[in-house]
């Protein structure tokens, strides 16, 4: 039975998700949240919360593998160098805390792996409900996170490095 944590990264918000496989079964949703970090913060600030909270995530859960979203930006996006640099942080905490190199999936593999690749954040929070039978699902990034670590695993892999 392995345990995966999926992400879904970000500077100002990160999603996660802890599930763990059940053999022939659908995996278990262990836990899953966000990391928030205050605007108010300077950029060097919110990357040491993200290093603290992700660091404890990792601590708690133990997982033997690790799922990123990898984000795809736009030219008109202002925050991609913030969730460039958070999910630097995310890579190194891995690496250092649980020798663990984490998977990236495209955003459009792991919505087209939960039924539909364009699924906007509502849909998503329906597709997972329904697929793992919850009463209610959170509409924020944690949700995109369940996602993600669903997909790998269920074995998805794009080639990314």
């Amino acid at each position: 039975m392995k345990r995966w944590l999926g992400i879904d990264p970000g500077l100002a918000i990160i999603g996660w998700a802890v599930l763990e496989e059940q053999g022939q079964t659908l995996p278990q949703i262990l836990d899953y949240g966000i990391i928030e970090t205050a605007k108010n913060l300077s950029t060097p600030q919110r990357l040491l919360e993200i290093e603290q909270d992700y660091t404890e995530i990792l601590g708690e859960f133990h997982p033997e593998a690790i799922a990123i979203e990898m984000p795809f930006f736009s030219r008109q996006i202002k925050a991609a160098g913030g969730v460039l640099q958070g999910l630097g942080i995310l890579n190194l905490v891995s690496l250092r805390e649980l020798n663990i190199e984490p998977i990236y999936l495209h955003q459009s593999s792991w919505k087209c792996h939960i039924g539909n690749a364009k699924a906007d954040k509502r849909e998503v929070a329906t597709l997972v409900q329904s697929i793992f039978g919850m009463e209610t699902m959170p509409i924020d990034d944690s949700v995109d996170a369940i996602a993600i670590a669903y997909a790998a695993a269920c074995g998805l892999r794009n080639d990314i490095r």
